[in-house]
């Protein structure tokens, strides 16, 4: 396994070459100087620390639920996260609902599960079906959903040029894939006004 301070040097490397293909050399620009170990240490710790979490440990412990249980609902989560086609950030804001199987976990840990996801390269189709399979595999609820409405940058600074696009994506798994009367109840909800 690479250390952290391996994978800083070797991207700081990288970084320092891309500035040198741009012709934008670290002693051509003395604000350049730093810019490989910062961008190092941003890529590490903000964009993709999320293949050091698992998922199985964010969703860890909780409360048991007596009897039938009624919808969770966490919404507006902010996040971010990096498209694997053109390395361009895309952020917005994700919903997440279960039913509960036998325990619940506290909010929280819901926002976390989406980071564990969020900061990888991922696909945003590809990131709400990997939060719903993690909450019914690893919380064993009877049915979840993930709405997720983004910003694409790949679609504001690039290609068609199209600023305030959304993209919206929604993943079902269990009961909430199954019963319309629950997916309808979740729609509703994330969509209510304050």
């Amino acid at each position: 396994m690479t250390s952290s301070e391996e994978k800083t040097a070797r991207i700081s490397r990288a970084i320092e070459e891309l500035l040198r293909a741009l012709d934008q050399s670290l002693g051509k620009h003395p604000e350049l100087i730093e810019t490989p170990v910062r961008t190092a240490s941003m890529w590490l710790n903000d964009l993709v620390d999320g293949y050091d979490a698992k998922p199985a440990d964010i969703l860890l412990g909780g409360s048991p639920v007596a009897g039938d249980s009624d919808l969770v609902v966490v919404r507006d989560i902010f996040f971010h996260s990096v498209c694997p086609h053109h390395l361009l950030p895309f952020h917005g804001r994700a919903h997440v609902a279960y039913i509960p199987g036998g325990r619940i976990v506290g909010f929280s840990k819901i926002t976390r599960l989406i980071d564990c996801f969020a900061h990888r390269l991922i696909l945003q189709e590809e990131l709400g079906r990997h939060v719903v399979d993690a909450l019914m595999e690893h919380l064993d609820v009877k049915g979840a959903a993930c709405l997720l409405d983004t910003e694409q940058l790949c679609m504001v600074i690039r290609g068609v040029r199209k600023p305030g696009s959304r993209v919206v994506t929604t993943s079902y798994a269990g009961v909430m894939a199954s019963d319309e009367a629950a997916k309808s109840e979740f729609l509703a909800t994330i969509n209510a006004q304050e």
